[in-house]
């Protein structure tokens, strides 16, 4: 199977040797059956340092446009995004945002491990930003063992949203190894088995997302910010203060 292939033999000791990543709470990760792991979002990188941090395939969902890049270049990206277990799926909402959410249950309903972000995108400041209620939705129809799971430190590698690991800096003329160990850490499952047949309650599903956000945020000890990391990314592209908006109780920036 090319994915164990590539990963065993590939990608995984190429990452371990370059960024040595250190993993703690993997035994919460049942070595067989379904569980749906729920990470907190701060570079690109972190769709590869979880992967290769479990010993079982875990499938992500990563936008359609990685896997449909013209020429060579695009063939190579769309493997690497293979090799790591990640499909393509339109996630540009409604009726995509769906078949994401269906797509992770098939594969939870089939065994595996499935990944999400609940945050939806990268955190643009470090912070942790609002989880949307798809992911409790997921849970809650699945009924499996959630995971959370804090990535630590990854923004320091990709900082400003880059695409490759910058791996060195400048200081006074001259080019320094950026000296940076990324963390994954693995929390306690949860279990929302309580909460069966209410799928469609907007309360429980803002109950049980706002659960896995606090487990995140224990587990990563990032700072909680209540509004949704897309509105955030737009307050900052247009020059506007994040903590502003959320000063003046902007409800509709949250």
């Amino acid at each position: 199977m090319l994915y164990l292939f590539l990963r065993r033999f590939l990608v995984a000791p190429l990452i371990k040797m370059l960024f040595r990543p250190k993993v703690t709470g993997l035994e919460h990760v049942p070595t067989e059956g379904p569980a749906l792991l729920v990470s907190n979002h701060l570079a690109f990188c972190d769709s590869i340092f979880l992967p290769v941090s479990v010993p079982r395939q875990i499938v992500f969902p990563a936008k359609s446009e990685y896997f449909t890049g013209p020429g060579l270049k695009g063939k190579l990206v769309a493997t690497f995004f293979r090799s790591v277990g990640q499909i393509p799926i339109d996630r540009s909402g409604g009726r995509a945002s769906l078949a994401a959410l269906n797509t992770g249950l098939k594969i939870l309903e089939d065994g595996g491990l499935f990944g999400i972000y609940p945050e939806g995108t990268r955190s643009p400041d470090g912070r942790l930003y609002k989880g949307k209620t798809g992911v409790a939705r997921m849970a809650i129809v699945a009924g499996v063992p959630v995971i959370p799971v804090a990535m630590i430190d990854t923004e320091k590698l990709q900082p400003g949203g880059r695409m490759r690991p910058n791996l060195f800096y400048r200081e006074k003329g001259r080019l320094l190894p950026r000296l940076v160990r990324p963390g994954v850490a693995f929390g306690k499952p949860l279990d929302f088995s309580r909460y069966e047949g209410m799928e469609r309650d907007r309360f429980v599903l803002r109950s049980v997302t706002d659960e896995i956000m606090y487990a995140l945020m224990d587990l990563s000890g990032q700072e909680y910010v209540d509004m949704y990391a897309d509105k955030a990314k737009e307050l900052i592209k247009a020059g506007e203060s994040v903590d502003e908006h959320l000063r003046l109780g902007d409800t509709k920036a949250s």
